[in-house]
Parts: C-alpha cells; structure tokens; sequence
C-alpha cells in the first residue's frame, strides 16, 4: 500500500463508509527555492476534509509521508488552519492523523509562521470544538506541542514516535538504552491517552467522538438506553479499590473509555454512560487487577501530583463541554515523600480550582475514607458538589481515628498500663463523634447514605434531577490558577 492511499485509508477507517469529502486536493507547494516545484506534491502533504461518525460531522486532516515525507510547508498549515476555521464556524470536532517529519525545511519562515497559524487555530478551538490527535509515524519538536494542544491523543504502538528531543539528542541516553519517543513512555508520561494499533486507534476515536459532545453548546450527547437505571450493582464493594471495574459496572452496558491509563494510576479518570448521558468520572484506585482478576499494582490511598494534574486536566475538559462529573472519592492524604513537596500544593491547588470553577452537575460518592485536605479537594461539597453520598462503610473526617487519639491523648497514652487498648478505646471514642459518616450526614455534609449496590440508581437520580442546573458566577475574564 502506497502512503498516499494509507493516508486517505486512515481516514475511511474512521470514518462512516463513503462519508469523506476531500477539500483542498488541488493545492500544491507555493514555494519556487530549492527547486520545490518540482517535486511532487499532492496536496501539498497533507489530506483534508470532513465526513461523519455515526452520522455526527467531523472534520480531518491526515499527512501523507510520501509527499516531502509529511513535512509541514506553508500551504501544508494553511489547509489545517482553514480546516479550523470551518470546524468552528459548523461545531464540530477535528480530527488530526499524524505522520510527519517536521518542518519544510526549504520554506524556512513560512513554514515555521504556518506552524504558529496552526497553533493559534487550535488555541482558539480549545474548549470550543473537541480536538483529537492520533500519531502513526513521527510527531517530533514543534509539532508535539500541537498534539498536546488538542484533547486527546493517541500513539500507535509500534511506529507512533512522539517527541520534542529525539532519544538520541538527550545526554546521556540512546534510543536503544531508553525510547523517550515511544509510545509506552508517553502514555506513562501522561502525553499519550491511548495506545493501540492502527484498528483500535481507529475503533478508539470513532467510540470517543460517540460519547463527546461536538462543541460546547451542544451539551452532553444522549444516547438510546436500554439498561435499567435500577439495577443493582452487587459485586460494587467489591470493586470498589479498582474503580475501572466499579465504573464499568456503574455504567450502561459496561461502558468505561478510560483516558491516560496508563499515567498515575492512582487516579482514574474516563467518560461512563448514565441512561444514555455521557459523565465525566474520576476516582481514587489503591488496586489494579489484571485480565485474570488478579491483583497487579497496590496504591496508597493518597493525592499525587501527577494525579492530581490529572484529574484537574480532565476536570476542565468535562467543563468545557458541558458533560457532568462524578467522583468515587476514597482518599486520606497527600502523598508524603521529598520529590512530591515540589509539587503537591500546586498540583492539588489546580485539583481543587477544577472542581469549584466547574459549573456543570457534580456529583460525589464517599466509598471509603476520606480525611482531611485532600478530600476536600475531592469534590466534596464544601467546593461545590451538588449531591453527596456515602456508603456506610465511609470514614470522613481531619484523619485517621488512630493518628488522632495518638496526637490529642497523648499524655494519658503515654501513662498507661496497656497502650494499645488505651489508643483503640480513644481511636474508636474519635471514629464515632468526629468520623463516622452519620456524623457527617448529620451536619449536612452528606445528603444521604446509600447501600453500594443501589449506587448507580442513586447516581442516575441525581443527575436527571441536575439535568437543567444553572449557577450564576461572578463576572470575570478568566481565573488564574
């Protein structure tokens, strides 16, 4: 297969069938040094066009490696940058297929001004239309920046490079010794959502775009549901330590697109379905299970900063669409190390911004503990959440009800006979005044207590009551946290 017909394959392959209208196929190189006229240049590098997914307008561009190896010119960016101008002025999401060397080097200014062009067309379009970028061969320098202006990104597994320095070009290292560039290491670097083969990629976007909204006046897509909004969840509990599992069984039909799966997994974030409406899901995980339902990776139950950035990021996403929000909290701290000091307050300052900033319905589920600031941070209502709700189980309050007895009975633990006993007995006086969840529920900070295995009733209630929520915010250009 020639890359110009892989070009234009990549783009049927996401695309509903015979959908896809080419624009701009006439335009060519403006160029005249170096010889660059004659060169072929079909389109200049790079197809663009629009179509449909399940019959939702879309927009996209994918580059064609075998013209000047992808390389962006000035007219190259002039064709994404006027796709731009057309998919905002529709509401509709663009797509970018990448597959380039860089820079036209033979275009020297014009090609860097029509990457800047393009840069500004994706700032401007953040928040107003959904960008996803998928990387199938070289996305390196400038142009990884424009993938990580858009939304989502995916890296194919084997021959998605995806880099601002090459491997080589970092001291020290080698391609062979450490791939910075590949796909593995920037979904671990949380750059990369998603990493598959070119079908799951193509499956991936075309399951996205499904549960997005096109732009954000649409709202939150409704789909056609048949699940029962009443049905019991009842290996929830269970669950619960790998929200993974938990929100797939939450959701209709076990729907669950995780997004940067494989970046601080401490902290889970992705889009579930509730009778039909898409929500924005974040949650604390302390387990990972494998294929096998065996468990592979332990976490404390803690804020990190790479979660916190996160969720923060995928917080605003969901705002700026329109789509609500839900958090399975169980937290009892911030992670407690050197390098983590470096960052946590800003990270968690950015966490907590995202919640209260965000205007769409929210709700929050207490599944176990949640102490302190870093449950604060959470979505808990003193930041905003409209509806709270806590299983029984749940434990709320400044800390741990051990760590508390030790701090404010001190002396008499000190003086006692049996000092164990001593801490339960106080541990256990503290846990049922200060943070049992009817405690809680008591002074309003819990609507109500629910059984694990009604949550998703719960949940579904919750938000068709939020359906038509408005909130009034003071007036101004933008925060500036």
């Amino acid at each position: 297969m020639s890359n110009t017909t892989q070009a234009l394959s990549r783009i049927e392959s996401i695309l509903d069938d015979s959908s896809f209208v080419e624009i701009g196929a006439a335009v060519t190189a403006r160029s005249t040094d170096f010889n660059i006229q004659e060169k072929k240049a079909s389109s200049d590098g790079v197809i663009t066009g629009y179509g449909v997914i399940n019959g939702n307008l879309v927009y996209v561009y994918s580059q064609d490696a075998a013209v000047m190896n992808g390389s962006i010119g000035e007219m190259h960016a002039k064709k994404i940058a006027g796709l731009y101008d057309m998919a905002v002025k529709m509401g509709a999401p663009v797509i970018g297929l990448i597959d380039c060397a860089g820079l036209r080097l033979q275009e020297a200014t014009d090609a860097l001004n029509g990457f800047g062009e393009i840069y500004k067309k994706m700032s401007l379009a953040s928040g107003v239309v959904p960008q996803i970028t998928a990387v199938y061969g070289n996305c390196g320098g400038g142009l990884a920046v424009l993938a990580e202006l858009s939304d989502f990104t995916f890296v194919e597994e084997k021959n998605g490079k995806l880099f601002v320095n090459s491997p080589n070009a970092l001291e020290g290292n080698n391609e062979s010794k450490l791939d910075t560039a590949s796909a593995k290491f920037m979904a671990e670097a949380g750059v990369a959502d998603f990493v598959g083969d070119e079908e799951t990629i193509a499956n991936g976007i075309r399951q996205l775009v499904s549960v997005l909204p096109s732009n954000n006046e649409e709202g939150a897509p409704m789909a056609e549901a048949t699940d029962d909004l009443n049905r019991v969840c009842s290996d929830l509990q269970a669950e619960i330590s790998d929200p993974a599992l938990a929100l797939s069984d939450i959701s209709d039909d076990g729907l669950f697109i995780e997004t940067k799966a494989e970046y601080a997994k401490e902290m889970v974030t992705g889009f579930i379905q509730i009778d039909g409406v898409t929500i924005g899901a974040v949650a604390n995980r302390t387990a990972l299970y494998d294929e096998n339902g065996e468990k592979a990776e332990e976490f404390d139950a803690v804020l990190s900063v790479a979660g916190s950035y996160k969720a923060a990021e995928f917080v605003n996403f969901c705002n700026a669409f329109d789509i609500p929000l839900l958090t399975l909290t169980n937290v009892k701290g911030f992670e407690a190390s050197v390098r983590a000091e470096k960052g946590i307050a800003n990270a968690s300052a950015k966490l907590v911004y995202a919640f209260a900033n965000a205007d769409v319905a929210k709700v929050n589920v207490i599944t176990g503990e949640a102490y302190g600031s870093a449950y604060v941070a959470m979505n808990s209502k003193a930041i905003g959440a409209d509806m709270t709700y806590a299983w029984p189980s749940a434990s709320i309050g400044m800390m741990d009800s051990s760590l508390a007895a030790k701090i404010m009975y001190a002396d008499e633990i000190s003086n006692a006979s049996d000092v164990s006993s001593m801490i339960s007995e106080k541990a256990s006086e503290y846990a049922k005044l200060q943070s049992s969840v009817e405690q809680a529920a008591a002074r309003g900070y819990v609507d109500t207590i629910i059984n694990p295995e009604d949550t998703r009733k719960y949940i579904a209630a919750a938000f068709e009551m939020l359906f038509n929520k408005r909130e009034v915010r003071p007036d101004k250009k933008h925060g500036t946290v």
